[in-house]
Protein backbone atom coordinates (compact mmCIF):
# COMPACT_ATOMS: atom_id res chain seq x y z
CA UNK A 1 0.00 0.00 0.00
CA UNK A 2 1.52 3.12 -1.20
CA UNK A 3 1.58 6.40 1.45
CA UNK A 4 0.25 9.58 0.48
CA UNK A 5 2.56 12.59 0.17
CA UNK A 6 1.22 15.70 1.44
CA UNK A 7 1.47 18.17 -1.65
CA UNK A 8 2.58 21.26 1.00
CA UNK A 9 5.52 19.18 2.36
CA UNK A 10 7.88 17.26 -0.71
CA UNK A 11 9.64 14.70 -0.28
CA UNK A 12 10.53 13.41 -3.89
CA UNK A 13 12.65 14.86 -6.30
CA UNK A 14 9.89 15.21 -9.10
CA UNK A 15 7.78 16.98 -6.20
CA UNK A 16 10.59 19.73 -5.33
CA UNK A 17 11.41 20.09 -8.96
CA UNK A 18 7.76 21.27 -9.72
CA UNK A 19 8.26 24.10 -8.17
CA UNK A 20 10.76 25.72 -10.70
CA UNK A 21 10.39 26.95 -14.08
CA UNK A 22 12.63 27.86 -16.70
CA UNK A 23 11.78 30.66 -18.88
CA UNK A 24 13.43 31.39 -22.31
CA UNK A 25 13.91 34.86 -23.70
CA UNK A 26 13.32 36.05 -27.20
CA UNK A 27 14.85 32.59 -28.81
CA UNK A 28 15.21 33.12 -32.65
CA UNK A 29 15.62 29.20 -33.52
CA UNK A 30 13.18 26.73 -32.63
CA UNK A 31 14.95 24.11 -32.92
CA UNK A 32 16.56 25.13 -29.47
CA UNK A 33 13.49 25.61 -27.73
CA UNK A 34 13.19 21.70 -28.84
CA UNK A 35 16.86 20.82 -27.38
CA UNK A 36 15.69 22.67 -24.17
CA UNK A 37 12.97 20.78 -23.99
CA UNK A 38 15.33 17.50 -23.96
CA UNK A 39 17.40 18.54 -21.25
CA UNK A 40 14.71 19.59 -19.05
CA UNK A 41 13.31 16.32 -19.47
CA UNK A 42 16.56 14.04 -19.06
CA UNK A 43 16.94 16.18 -15.14
CA UNK A 44 13.25 15.94 -14.49
CA UNK A 45 12.17 19.37 -15.29
CA UNK A 46 8.91 19.84 -16.47
CA UNK A 47 7.94 23.73 -17.01
CA UNK A 48 9.05 25.34 -19.84
CA UNK A 49 7.70 29.11 -21.02
CA UNK A 50 8.85 31.04 -24.10
CA UNK A 51 9.07 34.86 -23.67
CA UNK A 52 7.96 36.66 -27.05
CA UNK A 53 10.16 33.67 -30.00
CA UNK A 54 10.77 35.50 -33.05
CA UNK A 55 9.46 31.68 -34.99
CA UNK A 56 6.95 29.75 -33.02
CA UNK A 57 7.54 26.27 -32.27
CA UNK A 58 7.79 24.06 -35.08
CA UNK A 59 8.91 21.13 -36.87
CA UNK A 60 12.46 21.34 -35.74
CA UNK A 61 11.12 22.26 -32.48
CA UNK A 62 9.77 18.77 -32.57
CA UNK A 63 12.79 16.88 -33.83
CA UNK A 64 15.19 18.10 -31.12
CA UNK A 65 12.71 17.73 -27.88
CA UNK A 66 13.01 13.66 -28.48
CA UNK A 67 12.00 12.00 -25.60
CA UNK A 68 11.31 15.83 -24.06
CA UNK A 69 7.85 16.11 -26.34
CA UNK A 70 5.68 16.49 -23.68
CA UNK A 71 7.39 19.32 -21.84
CA UNK A 72 7.63 21.14 -25.39
CA UNK A 73 3.56 20.51 -25.72
CA UNK A 74 3.18 21.73 -22.82
CA UNK A 75 5.31 25.00 -23.14
CA UNK A 76 3.82 28.21 -22.20
CA UNK A 77 4.00 31.58 -24.67
CA UNK A 78 3.72 34.85 -22.98
CA UNK A 79 4.39 38.40 -24.86
CA UNK A 80 6.73 39.56 -22.31
CA UNK A 81 9.03 38.84 -18.99
CA UNK A 82 6.88 40.84 -16.70
CA UNK A 83 3.77 38.39 -17.12
CA UNK A 84 6.16 35.32 -17.31
CA UNK A 85 8.14 36.04 -13.61
CA UNK A 86 4.68 38.33 -11.81
CA UNK A 87 3.90 35.03 -9.68
CA UNK A 88 7.01 33.96 -8.71
CA UNK A 89 8.71 34.96 -5.58
CA UNK A 90 12.54 33.97 -6.51
CA UNK A 91 14.16 34.65 -9.65
CA UNK A 92 17.55 33.19 -11.05
CA UNK A 93 19.08 34.41 -14.43
CA UNK A 94 21.47 32.54 -16.55
CA UNK A 95 24.19 34.96 -17.13
CA UNK A 96 27.81 34.34 -18.93
CA UNK A 97 29.00 37.85 -17.24
CA UNK A 98 27.73 40.83 -15.07
CA UNK A 99 26.54 43.80 -16.39
CA UNK A 100 25.26 47.27 -15.04
CA UNK A 101 23.39 47.05 -11.18
CA UNK A 102 24.45 43.35 -10.74
CA UNK A 103 22.87 40.71 -8.58
CA UNK A 104 24.42 38.15 -6.10
CA UNK A 105 26.25 35.97 -8.54
CA UNK A 106 26.17 32.32 -7.35
CA UNK A 107 27.28 29.00 -8.99
CA UNK A 108 24.76 26.20 -10.22
CA UNK A 109 25.48 24.28 -6.90
CA UNK A 110 24.68 27.21 -5.13
CA UNK A 111 21.95 27.93 -7.13
CA UNK A 112 20.12 25.30 -6.58
CA UNK A 113 20.93 25.21 -2.85
CA UNK A 114 19.25 28.45 -2.26
CA UNK A 115 16.12 27.30 -4.10
CA UNK A 116 15.87 23.94 -1.88
CA UNK A 117 16.24 26.03 0.91
CA UNK A 118 13.35 28.48 -0.69
CA UNK A 119 11.09 25.60 -1.34
CA UNK A 120 11.42 23.76 2.46
CA UNK A 121 10.51 27.29 4.00
CA UNK A 122 7.47 28.12 1.66
CA UNK A 123 6.21 24.82 2.03
CA UNK A 124 6.85 25.03 5.80
CA UNK A 125 4.17 27.47 6.29
CA UNK A 126 1.82 26.43 3.23
CA UNK A 127 2.71 28.51 0.45
CA UNK A 128 3.66 27.21 -2.96
CA UNK A 129 6.58 28.74 -4.26
CA UNK A 130 7.54 29.22 -7.40
CA UNK A 131 10.49 29.82 -8.78
CA UNK A 132 11.79 31.14 -12.17
CA UNK A 133 15.08 30.60 -14.16
CA UNK A 134 15.94 33.01 -17.50
CA UNK A 135 17.87 32.14 -19.89
CA UNK A 136 18.52 35.09 -22.98
CA UNK A 137 18.79 34.98 -26.68
CA UNK A 138 20.89 32.98 -28.43
CA UNK A 139 23.02 35.57 -29.80
CA UNK A 140 23.31 38.03 -26.76
CA UNK A 141 21.88 36.34 -23.89
CA UNK A 142 19.62 38.98 -21.48
CA UNK A 143 19.98 42.81 -21.60
CA UNK A 144 20.68 44.60 -18.80
CA UNK A 145 16.85 45.09 -18.14
CA UNK A 146 15.92 41.37 -17.60
CA UNK A 147 19.38 40.87 -15.53
CA UNK A 148 17.83 43.20 -13.29
CA UNK A 149 14.74 41.16 -12.49
CA UNK A 150 16.53 38.15 -11.03
CA UNK A 151 17.49 37.97 -7.26
CA UNK A 152 20.41 36.06 -8.18
CA UNK A 153 23.05 35.66 -11.52
CA UNK A 154 23.84 31.89 -12.07
CA UNK A 155 27.50 31.93 -13.52
CA UNK A 156 28.84 28.24 -15.08
CA UNK A 157 32.48 27.77 -14.51
CA UNK A 158 33.62 27.89 -18.13
CA UNK A 159 36.99 28.78 -20.47
CA UNK A 160 37.47 32.34 -19.13
CA UNK A 161 38.54 33.11 -22.98
CA UNK A 162 34.90 32.15 -23.88
CA UNK A 163 32.51 31.13 -21.47
CA UNK A 164 29.85 31.60 -23.61
CA UNK A 165 27.20 28.25 -23.75
CA UNK A 166 24.52 27.80 -26.13
CA UNK A 167 21.49 28.20 -24.50
CA UNK A 168 20.52 24.15 -24.68
CA UNK A 169 23.33 23.28 -23.44
CA UNK A 170 23.04 26.36 -20.57
CA UNK A 171 19.38 25.14 -19.83
CA UNK A 172 20.97 21.03 -19.10
CA UNK A 173 24.67 22.40 -16.70
CA UNK A 174 21.94 23.98 -14.74
CA UNK A 175 19.59 21.70 -14.39
CA UNK A 176 22.17 18.45 -14.08
CA UNK A 177 23.43 20.38 -10.80
CA UNK A 178 20.05 21.22 -9.75
CA UNK A 179 19.06 17.30 -10.39
CA UNK A 180 22.06 16.41 -8.05
CA UNK A 181 21.61 18.73 -5.46
CA UNK A 182 17.69 17.67 -5.48
CA UNK A 183 18.94 13.63 -5.53
CA UNK A 184 20.99 14.61 -2.56
CA UNK A 185 18.55 16.60 -0.24
CA UNK A 186 16.29 13.87 -0.80
CA UNK A 187 18.16 10.94 0.36
CA UNK A 188 19.60 13.00 3.35
CA UNK A 189 23.17 11.66 2.13
CA UNK A 190 24.14 15.67 1.76
CA UNK A 191 21.22 18.05 2.99
CA UNK A 192 22.59 21.99 2.21
CA UNK A 193 23.52 23.15 5.02
CA UNK A 194 22.56 27.51 5.02
CA UNK A 195 24.47 29.45 2.36
CA UNK A 196 26.57 31.93 4.43
CA UNK A 197 29.08 32.75 2.14
CA UNK A 198 30.28 31.48 -1.37
CA UNK A 199 33.23 30.70 -3.84
CA UNK A 200 32.86 34.65 -5.02
CA UNK A 201 33.28 35.65 -0.91
CA UNK A 202 30.09 36.88 -1.38
CA UNK A 203 27.38 36.78 2.03
CA UNK A 204 24.88 35.50 1.72
CA UNK A 205 21.62 35.20 3.80
CA UNK A 206 18.91 32.81 3.04
CA UNK A 207 15.51 32.99 5.32
CA UNK A 208 14.99 29.36 6.32
CA UNK A 209 12.13 29.59 8.10
CA UNK A 210 8.97 32.27 7.24
CA UNK A 211 6.23 33.24 9.63
CA UNK A 212 4.26 34.36 6.45
CA UNK A 213 4.68 33.38 2.00
CA UNK A 214 7.51 35.19 0.00
CA UNK A 215 5.90 38.15 -1.91
CA UNK A 216 5.57 38.09 -5.83
CA UNK A 217 7.68 39.31 -8.14
CA UNK A 218 4.62 41.52 -9.09
CA UNK A 219 4.17 42.68 -5.68
CA UNK A 220 7.87 43.39 -5.25
CA UNK A 221 7.41 45.73 -8.10
CA UNK A 222 4.42 47.11 -6.99
CA UNK A 223 6.19 48.42 -3.76
CA UNK A 224 9.27 49.65 -5.84
CA UNK A 225 6.51 51.53 -7.94
CA UNK A 226 4.99 53.03 -4.67
CA UNK A 227 8.35 54.31 -3.07
CA UNK A 228 8.88 55.47 -6.28
CA UNK A 229 5.94 57.64 -6.57
CA UNK A 230 6.60 58.34 -2.82
CA UNK A 231 9.80 60.08 -3.63
CA UNK A 232 8.72 62.12 -6.68
CA UNK A 233 4.89 63.41 -4.55
CA UNK A 234 8.02 64.50 -1.78
CA UNK A 235 10.38 66.16 -4.43
CA UNK A 236 12.80 63.58 -3.61
CA UNK A 237 13.18 62.26 -6.85
CA UNK A 238 12.44 63.93 -10.54
CA UNK A 239 10.47 61.41 -12.42
CA UNK A 240 12.06 62.18 -15.59
CA UNK A 241 15.85 61.65 -14.64
CA UNK A 242 15.08 58.31 -12.02
CA UNK A 243 18.50 56.58 -13.82
CA UNK A 244 19.03 53.94 -11.96
CA UNK A 245 16.72 54.37 -9.06
CA UNK A 246 14.17 51.67 -10.26
CA UNK A 247 16.97 49.06 -10.57
CA UNK A 248 18.54 49.86 -7.21
CA UNK A 249 15.43 49.88 -5.17
CA UNK A 250 14.50 46.39 -6.92
CA UNK A 251 17.96 45.02 -5.78
CA UNK A 252 16.93 46.43 -1.86
CA UNK A 253 14.08 44.86 -1.90
CA UNK A 254 15.22 41.59 -3.00
CA UNK A 255 17.69 41.28 -0.40
CA UNK A 256 15.34 41.91 1.64
CA UNK A 257 12.92 39.09 1.36
CA UNK A 258 9.83 40.66 2.01
CA UNK A 259 6.97 38.43 3.24
CA UNK A 260 3.34 39.18 2.50
CA UNK A 261 2.84 40.67 5.94
CA UNK A 262 6.19 43.71 5.41
CA UNK A 263 4.43 43.98 2.15
CA UNK A 264 0.92 44.95 3.40
CA UNK A 265 3.05 46.95 6.47
CA UNK A 266 5.35 48.86 3.68
CA UNK A 267 2.65 49.36 1.33
CA UNK A 268 0.60 50.83 4.61
CA UNK A 269 3.13 53.45 5.35
CA UNK A 270 3.56 54.28 2.29
CA UNK A 271 -0.03 54.90 1.63
CA UNK A 272 -0.11 57.41 4.96
CA UNK A 273 2.32 59.22 4.15
CA UNK A 274 1.33 59.88 0.73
Amino acid sequence: MSQSVDPMNPRSIGEYLAHLQVIMVNTTLPANIGSAARAMHTMGLSRLTVVDPKHPIDDTSVSHAAGGIAVLEAASITPTLDAAVADCQLVFAASSRSRHMPRPVVNPTEAADIMLSFIDAQNAQGSTPNIAILFGREDRGLTNDELALADYHIQIDANPEYPVLNVASAIQVIASFIFARTQAHVSHTDTPDNADDTESGLTMHIRQQWDEPAITHAEQAQLVNRVIDLMVDKNLADAGQLKSLPARLSRLSARLQLDKKEYQLLSALIAKLK
